[in-house]
């Protein structure tokens, strides 16, 4: 063999062990991404095991709005039936109509605690308190996932952005992974009037 041949297969090794490298990298971000968002899966599935107690508690309220009650349940069913999976967070329309689902149980369980307000011996219910309580609680730490997601999402599309990892994770199937974006109308302060 000559010196030329085996330069060529040094170089070829080399490129192949440098492709390999990029590519376990690439896996434990990926890796990383599907960990963030089971986390938010569990703290969305958490909030809704909650939502059917909290519904069986304000119904011994007799006389409590049947409507909104009906509003909770069919949200939680809308927001239940959609599910992503890892395969799927690389499709921003996906992202979105999960989001929407949440955003509708969300509106509909602020209508329910608003209303509650009108029944103080739902208010005074160790039950509904308990509960309520538990729902704030879950919604505090679906923020903290979500945010968890979308900082492993940006971790992991920079690095398949970035020359020359950019030229591999094409080839090898990486795509970018979609964010959660904040909610229609956030950008917007709410207005408050005491009148």
């Amino acid at each position: 063999m000559n010196i030329k041949t085996l330069i060529g297969i040094g170089a070829v090794a080399l490129l192949v062990v440098y492709g390999i490298n990029i590519n376990n990298g690439l896996v434990e971000k990926q890796e990383s991404v599907n960990q963030a968002w089971a986390q938010v899966e569990n703290q969305y599935q958490r909030r809704a095991d909650l939502v059917p107690n909290l519904v069986n508690t304000v119904k011994g309220a007799a006389d409590f709005e049947q409507e909104t009650l009906t509003d909770v349940i069919d949200a939680r069913s809308n927001a239940t039936s959609i599910q992503l999976n890892a395969g799927d967070l690389d499709n921003p329309q996906m992202i979105e109509q999960f989001q929407k689902a949440q955003q509708q149980l969300s509106g509909a369980l602020s209508r329910l605690m608003l209303t509650v307000e009108r029944y103080p011996e739902l208010k005074a219910n160790q039950n509904f308190q308990d509960l309520q309580a538990q729902l704030e609680g879950t919604e505090n730490r679906i923020a903290t996932e979500r945010q968890r997601y979308n900082e492993t999402v940006q971790s992991y599309n920079t690095d398949i952005r970035r020359f020359p990892t950019n030229l591999f994770a094409g080839m090898l199937g990486f795509d970018e992974k979609a964010y959660f974006e904040a909610d229609e109308g956030a950008e917007e302060v709410p207005e408050v009037n005491f009148d």
